[in-house]
């Protein structure tokens, strides 16, 4: 006898709090300063920031504040929260700089990932990503969760790879969230991405379950060991809702215009793109609604807790600009970067820097000669006929593909900046920079798995599921699970002499069993 181990994906019904989520939609931006209450409190900011939520949201902004916040620009009204992360920008050949279009605001998926999972504490606020990072220190592209290695599991590798940059093309198949970990030069947006690009960040969901923050808004924190799904690492038991922020940004509109795409904190990469979220929800009320807003869809309007108000309504919320920062022009067009941040390519550790430069002409636009070299990176296979709604809202995960010949004839070849391995494992705290070094060439691609064995071998009865993933099809949310499955086949041995062999392979085999349901 000899054991073939293989793994089947299994599509299973999503149902239980555990699986299900909602995602508020906060199609209206509350504010565009140099403001960041979390980072730099009470002080201007380095950097630009889109702002969305409560409209108590300022250089001082506590959980007391959002709670009296008089209106919120996200749809509902019990959510007083702050959400803000970098404006993506463009920088002109001239060096004149204006903000790209910020299509259908933002979107901030609360998902319900594992089990007890309790709501955010009053007080709760955090950061995920690193605004000096320039390089992106992992295999590229990502291995198969199931093949992680420890060293796709440390906290610093999977901040890296909760950054996506998604291209948005609704003529093609959309491509799955988070494969893409860093922002495409603009020759290739150009070429590919007609409906612009929408920049991804996944916050980490495991918490210490004593501290409302830390030092650098990131130890209290931490990643469970597959990103958006697995385990808790020890001391980071308590599961909160796991945050996943969307914004799209249409970068068509510059279409054969000379110039660069870089992010208001100066990187033109996006390995320093980051995520700030200060909780206004009410503690009890937002347990309430872990615990009951569980239908599958998602949607704000199938949770009967939430009071929902109109776009235009939620439009209406802004929040003041401190006066301090009444002479400023994050939008443009203007003499580059807000507060004049410069731009700063790496891939070495960006510099520090500090708010009160606005005398000291920016570096503005980068010629793209200066990018690093590009290198292909593998092919992939999207969620057949997955869809997203009118803003391109929806986490969908496509696998790596199985078949070699698409490799010839149907590759996505993307130009990626060259991966950088550090010499010292990066820390996220920006307190002191890491010499880095060139790596050694994207390795090669995987052997392609062999062809599954006829379906009459496979056996009949459940396999044990090793870990699961999401994508959504045609507008309804799936789960994919992967099963291991032990498969027992008589052989004969050519002669008694001869030892029987054990081999592992990988298969993929999809059985539809349910559906989450539509947005």
């Amino acid at each position: 006898m000899k054991s073939i181990a293989t793994l089947s994906a299994a599509v299973a019904v999503l149902s239980g709090a555990a699986d299900a989520f909602w995602r508020m939609e906060c199609h209206s931006r509350s504010g565009l300063a140099r403001i960041d209450p979390l980072v730099e409190p009470g002080q201007i900011a380095n950097h630009g920031h889109v702002i969305h939520g409560g409209s108590n949201f300022g250089l001082d902004t506590t959980y007391e504040g959002l709670m009296a916040s008089e209106c919120t620009s996200c749809r509902v009204k019990q959510d007083n929260s702050a959400y803000w992360t970098p404006s993506l920008n463009f920088i002109h050949e001239n060096g004149t700089t204006e903000i790209v279009p910020q299509v259908g605001g933002m979107l901030a998926y609360y998902l319900l990932f594992g089990e007890n999972i309790k709501a955010f504490p009053a007080g709760f606020q955090m950061l995920a990503g690193d605004t000096r990072l320039r390089n992106f220190s992992g295999e590229v592209p990502d291995p198969e969760k199931s093949l992680w290695g420890p060293e796709d599991k440390t906290q610093h590798a999977l901040a890296q790879k909760a950054l996506g940059f998604n291209c948005m093309n609704y003529a093609k198949p959309p491509e799955a969230s988070m494969y893409r970990h860093f922002l495409p030069d603009k020759e290739y947006l150009d070429a590919n991405c007609a409906d612009g690009i929408r920049a991804e960040i996944f916050f980490p969901a495991c918490w210490n379950g004593k501290d409302l923050d830390s030092k650098n808004h990131r130890d209290h924190m931490a990643y469970p060991d597959l990103v958006n799904g697995g385990v808790c690492p020890e001391g980071f038991e308590t599961r909160l809702p796991s945050l996943f922020f969307e914004t799209i940004w249409d970068t068509s509109v510059f279409t054969g215009m000379p110039g660069q795409f870089v992010f208001a904190n100066g990187d033109p990469t996006g390995y320093g793109y980051h995520g700030d979220f200060i909780t206004g929800w009410d503690v009890d009320f937002l347990q309430d609604a872990v615990n009951t807003c569980t239908n599958p869809s998602g949607n704000i309007g199938d949770c009967p807790l939430f009071d929902i108000q109109t776009e235009e309504e939620g439009s209406k919320c802004q929040f003041k600009v401190p006066e301090v920062l009444a002479a400023d022009n994050c939008a443009g067009p203007a003499d580059g970067l807000c507060g004049n941040v410069p731009v700063q390519m790496g891939p070495g550790y960006a510099e520090l820097i500090q708010p009160g430069n606005e005398e000291t002409p920016t570096a503005g636009y980068t010629p793209v000669t200066t990018m690093p070299p590009a290198v292909p990176t593998l092919s992939f296979k999207t969620a057949t006929l997955a869809v997203t709604d009118k803003f391109g809202g929806g986490i969908n995960v496509g696998g790596q593909s199985d078949l070699p010949e698409e490799i010839d004839t149907g590759a996505v070849v993307v130009p990626v900046p060259t991966p950088i391995v550090p010499v010292a494992t990066q820390p996220l705290a920006p307190e002191a920079p890491v010499v880095t070094t060139p790596a050694a060439p994207v390795a090669p691609l995987p052997t392609t798995p062999p062809v599954a064995p006829p379906v009459a071998e496979q056996p009949k009865g459940p396999g044990s599921i090793i870990g699961t993933s999401t994508f959504t099809s045609a507008g309804v949310a799936y789960e994919v699970a992967i099963e291991e499955i032990t498969v027992y086949v008589t052989v004969e041995a050519p002669a008694p002499a001869k030892r029987h062999r054990r081999h592992h392979h990988m298969h993929r085999r999809d059985r539809e069993h349910g559906l989450l349901g539509r947005y």
